[in-house]
């Protein structure tokens, strides 16, 4: 499998570049498992380039802002996003566009979890993703909603693709319970919008299927067209 990567600030970046000219999909992950993830969607998408970003610093660089613990054996959330966000787009979109044979017709920006959450704040920030994906994203984040409301993004995205667990609201904890009423909200608002959103939903809890809820979205992110 043809691929390239580098480091920075100790996060890993791999490269799986198209064979073509063609979009480029940039993908935080939690686990180390490009080769596996890029597997799969090379034999289902559109000719594509993939850009897999892990060794995160995953509560601090993917958080808007400070949020405390929410249980007794949680951390607190860093709320360093704004900072990871220049080094995602001042220094890890040059070095891969850099490396590639062609420049990209338009970017994906997706993620898991706090990885989705921070694909949408950062279409406030950035106007150098056109689409972006946020699978079972952490809606229940304080506070975010109300930020949505008062900013505006810095490009009309072509389209968004939300996901969600059936079961992800099933918990008696009452910030984490807000997500389903939160991702609903935030996908009517951009509807309203005019821009072309989809939510889908899968069985199950926040951890079942991650993998193939993130090729689902990026199938339908990379086609537009729905998918089963």
């Amino acid at each position: 499998m043809d691929r390239f990567e580098f480091q920075i600030q100790q996060r890993k970046v791999c490269v799986y570049p198209s064979s073509a000219k063609g979009p480029i999909v940039y993908m935080h992950s939690f686990m180390d498992n490009g080769d596996a993830f890029c597997r799969q969607l090379k034999t289902r998408c559109p000719d594509h380039t993939l850009v897999v970003i892990s060794h995160l610093h995953w509560d601090d660089d993917l958080t808007p802002w400070y949020c405390p613990p929410l249980s007794k054996e949680d951390r607190p959330c860093g709320g360093k996003a704004d900072d990871w966000l220049q080094t995602l787009t001042h220094e890890i979109v040059p070095q891969v566009e850099d490396g590639l044979n062609e420049k990209p017709t338009y970017r994906i920006l997706t993620g898991y979890s706090l990885a989705g959450l921070f694909a949408i704040y950062a279409m406030y920030h950035t106007d150098l993703f056109q689409r972006a994906g946020s699978m079972s994203g952490s809606f229940w984040f304080p506070d975010f909603g109300a930020y949505i409301q008062h900013h505006e993004m810095c490009i009309q995205p072509d389209r968004l693709y939300f996901s969600l667990g059936t079961k992800e609201a099933c918990t008696p904890h009452p910030v984490l319970r807000t997500v389903q009423a939160n991702t609903e909200r935030l996908v009517k608002y951009y509807q309203e919008k005019g821009i072309k959103t989809r939510l889908e939903w899968n069985p199950g809890n926040h951890y079942q299927e991650a993998e193939q809820r993130m090729v689902r979205g990026i199938m339908w992110l990379l086609s537009g067209e729905d998918q089963s």
